[in-house]
């Protein structure tokens, strides 16, 4: 069965989307799939193919942002039976819908990962195009998966959900659990707080602004919070750390590698994702952090809430709420037991429900009943 998959991003671009393809690509490759991956070609973009699963990366007639419009995907499909396409992908959606049309005996299968909001004037005039087709492009779908039917039920395309139910599949995302695992020693002087995600302007969501106003008036000052990730906005939130006055126990990790991150997650106490809105539908590094043993904290949206459970392997907080966040981090690094086990029950949840290996076969079977 040869399947092409389509996604906006792809390593080493840092983001929820790209890294779930790699992972599908890496695992269900091992399936005895033929698994290849068409995404934008960037500017400085380093190989990051996989063993398993070849990356083709195509040269883009026009892009903007992670949107890209590249037509030559309409005459590298023919071959391939299923067409795997990661929604959205402003410019590169309309050219499947297209192709489809076209071509009705080629099997579609769209995984959808998240509503878009906060566009600016000249995003929404591009993404103009994408929405018009929307709902045409789902019903022409064989099938539509998503990581969580709470976020679907809740989404922009609720509508489309409700009228066929029987098209849509649950397909969490999973971890390698091999490669995240907690540490066998853990003793930090000081409780180490630790966020991981895109800093630049599509990731505008991740609520990083929240996170250090709301450590800033933490009344136990015994911590230090560590945020991994790059882009755009880095300076403004080194500008806030200062104004804020805890520059000096915030430290931002701009250049860890792959293979660093690991150890970075498993030497943490606590891991926060205070994203701000429905841009958020997973947090695939919310896995990340718990199969590493470590509590997490992150916002009560759909999707996101349905990850760990409430106050078992984590807390849930108000979106946008800094009050409701500064009192969730204070309430676990004032009780040391409380965190321990919250980490010990997450790696116990991740490698029960989101193993890549289990995950990979449930998917493999759905493509195969196409």
């Amino acid at each position: 069965m040869k399947i092409a998959q389509v996604v906006c991003t792809f390593p080493p671009y840092e983001g929820g989307i790209g890294n779930s393809a790699f992972h599908f690509a890496h695992f269900f490759s091992k399936d005895n799939l033929e698994f290849i991956t068409f995404t934008p070609a960037y500017k400085k973009t380093k190989e990051f193919n996989n063993k398993n699963s070849e990356v083709v990366r195509l040269k883009p007639w026009l892009k903007f942002g992670n949107g890209a419009f590249t037509p030559q995907l309409l005459w590298k499909l023919k071959k391939y039976d299923i067409i795997y396409l990661h929604y959205p992908f402003f410019g590169n959606a309309e050219i499947i819908w297209l192709y489809k049309l076209l071509n009705k005996k080629t099997k579609l299968v769209i995984h959808y990962h998240m509503d878009v909001k906060g566009l600016n004037l000249f995003a929404k005039i591009l993404s103009l195009p994408s929405k018009l087709i929307l709902k045409s492009l789902f019903n022409l779908a064989d099938l539509v998966t998503c990581a969580s039917l709470d976020y679907i039920k809740n989404s922009d395309i609720s509508d489309i959900y409700f009228k066929n139910k029987n098209k849509f599949h649950e397909i969490p995302f999973g971890v390698d659990i091999k490669k995240f695992s907690p540490a066998n020693n853990k003793n930090n002087e000081l409780t180490k707080l630790l966020f991981v995600g895109g800093l630049d302007q599509a990731h505008y969501f991740k609520g990083v602004n929240i996170l250090l106003q709301a450590v800033s008036g933490l009344n136990n000052k015994n911590w230090e919070l560590r945020i991994v990730g790059k882009g755009n906005l880095l300076p403004k939130y080194k500008k806030l750390s200062k104004k804020l006055k805890i520059n000096k126990q915030v430290h931002f990790l701009n250049n860890i590698s792959n293979k660093e991150l690991p150890s970075i997650y498993s030497s943490s106490n606590l891991f926060i994702l205070p994203s701000t809105n429905t841009n958020e539908a997973f947090g695939i590094v919310l896995l990340e952090a718990m199969a590493s043993g470590i509590p997490v904290i992150a916002s009560n949206l759909p999707g996101v809430r349905t990850v760990f459970e409430n106050q078992k392997q984590g807390l849930l907080i108000e979106p946008n709420n800094i009050n409701d966040l500064q009192n969730k981090i204070e309430s676990l690094i004032n009780n040391k037991e409380k965190y321990i086990q919250m980490g010990l029950e997450a790696r116990k949840l991740v490698e029960e429900k989101y193993n890549w290996k289990n995950i990979a076969k449930k998917f493999n079977k759905i493509l195969t009943n196409l």
